[in-house]
């Protein structure tokens, strides 16, 4: 159980704390579902889920519903349009999709803590929607007001940890020691940072290290040109963008930001882009020769040892950069590029999370 769920449990029921806690599905799955909190790479915020359940919580409570079964058990539910924009109006809300009504929700409770599955939590009237009844009692107490608390103290902790590196980042721009700031840019980029930070603060080091490579190129050897390397985020992390998280003109390089040992997903974002050349950027302190032989062995393996699949993976790749080649490109750059890195981290990083 977690802390904050731990510690409002024990304030609205006292020693039966446990009791509620062990009794109740619904507030054992906002217990699994309220994880990034903790600051685990691989966790997803569950925002949809989440407030699917509070616009439900919220509407059942302001519609006096509260301690009143009898009235509930008649009601037909709350119109998805008037849940669905509540939803958008919370915090990181506005790019959610509306996949947790469209039976998402009911879903994933069933497999992750429904101790009868058959009893969904969302029941789909039409165009209405509403919590099952059996899910917001425990015996004779109603509990929409401490699940309410829960999610609400959740989004708080969420907007703490949000607004932390943005705070650390005006310190940062105050800072006259670019050594300093080199070490505390360092810290951000390890093996257990979070997978938005690292993809922003490896985006802002890859970008700054680019521009000051240069490339000849002209469409005529009589106007050839001179230009830096630039490169471009391609949107918010974790979107439908097809393998490709940074993009480089004017030549074409395709950068994905990952994990180490998830060669399969390696495999898939080859064949998304339809096997262009791919940078993989991994969130990792191994050396990067390691992490090729490793994947080269991952795609004999798949292949069955098939020379025209081995050859069609191999060309895929076109170089591997890891926490070793940020931190020293990091290093490099003079205290002018180390300010403007701040300022594009504190740009995507205002971007990723709404502020």
């Amino acid at each position: 159980m977690r802390e904050f769920i731990k510690e409002i449990l024990y304030e609205d029921f006292g020693n039966n704390y446990e009791k509620i806690y062990n009794s109740s599905d619904l507030i054992q799955y906002l217990n699994k579902k309220t994880g990034a909190i903790d600051g685990d790479s691989k966790t997803r915020r569950s925002l949809g889920n989440i407030y699917a359940i509070y616009s439900l919580l919220i509407f059942y409570t302001n519609n006096s519903f509260y301690n009143n079964k009898n009235s509930y058990k008649k009601f037909e539910g709350f119109e998805y349009t008037e849940l669905w924009n509540f939803c958008k109006k919370q915090y990181g809300g506005n790019k959610l999709q509306n996949h947790a009504f469209n039976n998402r929700l009911n879903g994933e409770f069933a497999n992750k803590v429904a101790k009868n599955p058959s009893k969904e939590i969302l029941v789909i009237n039409g165009s209405k929607y509403l919590l099952h009844i059996d899910y917001l009692y425990i015996k004779n107490i109603d509990i929409s007001k401490t699940l309410i608390k829960i999610i609400e103290k959740y989004i708080s902790l969420l907007k703490e940890k949000d607004l932390q590196l943005s705070n650390d980042l005006k310190q940062l721009l105050k800072l006259k020691d670019s050594t300093a700031k080199k070490k505390i840019i360092e810290g951000l980029i390890e093996e257990k940072s979070e997978a938005r930070i690292f993809e922003i603060i490896s985006y802002a080091i890859l970008k700054n290290h680019y521009k000051s490579e240069y490339i000849y190129i002209g469409r005529t050897m009589e106007n050839i040109q001179k230009e830096c390397l630039k490169l471009y985020k391609t949107g918010r992390t974790n979107a439908n963008d097809g393998g490709i998280d940074f993009v480089m003109r004017p030549i074409g390089r395709f950068f994905q930001v990952t994990e180490v040992n998830r060669y399969d997903k390696y495999l898939l974002d080859m064949d998304k882009v339809m096997h262009f050349p791919i940078t993989f950027v991994v969130k990792t302190a191994r050396n990067k020769q390691s992490i090729l032989n490793d994947m080269e062995d991952y795609i004999i393996t798949k292949s069955g040892d098939m020379e025209i699949l081995k050859k069609k993976y191999f060309n895929s790749i076109e170089e591997i950069i890891t926490i070793n080649e940020l931190k020293k490109w990091l290093n490099d750059l003079n205290d002018t590029s180390i300010d403007e890195l701040i300022k594009d981290i504190d740009i995507y990083y205002k971007l990723e999370f709404n502020i």
